[in-house]
């Protein structure tokens, strides 16, 4: 009776030193994946930091979001290029584009937007109405693309755009 008296006794401290120790191997579990979610963390933070190229242009995506629209413009679109024969080059505004292939730029019918203006165009980004076209009249305008068969591909396409601040 002596021996199941004292087993009893001591069957609360066998539990209880088997619960701390499984407690103990969840609180390692849990200091690991904190530490593992810390270098994860420190690794972004760096490569950030390799690339701040990237973060700028996440800045400018932002800074560009937050242009107010004042109008959209339903219009038909077209493209052209200042790489082909008979072709100058050069914006009616002075915009030299093959100096400045990157520039976004469309051709506008000034009564409809103004010259100057920065318009979003689908697909193309933010572009600067610097240019006016023989064939541009009224809700139409011409995106200026660097590669003539880009140019040619885009064809010819009904699309909204927004004419910001």
């Amino acid at each position: 009776m002596k021996k199941l008296f004292t087993s009893l006794l001591l069957l609360p401290f066998i539990v209880m030193s088997f619960s701390l120790q499984t407690f103990a191997e969840e609180t390692d579990k849990t200091a690991q994946n904190i530490e593992t979610k810390s270098l994860i963390l420190d690794k972004k933070k760096k490569e950030m930091e390799r690339f701040p190229e990237e973060k700028n242009k996440e800045a400018k995506a932002v800074s560009a979001s937050k242009e107010v629209v004042t109008r959209t413009v339903a219009v038909e679109a077209t493209a052209y290029t200042a790489f082909c024969e008979g072709c100058s080059g050069k914006t009616y505004t002075g915009i030299d584009l093959r100096a400045n292939p990157d520039q976004k730029v469309i051709a506008v019918d000034p009564n409809v937007i103004p010259l100057g203006s920065k318009v979003r165009v689908p697909g193309y980004g933010v572009a600067v109405a610097g240019d006016v076209g023989g064939d541009i009249e009224g809700n139409r305008i011409d995106i200026f693309m660097a590669k003539q068969t880009d140019a040619l591909d885009y064809g010819r396409q009904q699309i909204k755009v927004e004419i910001l601040n």
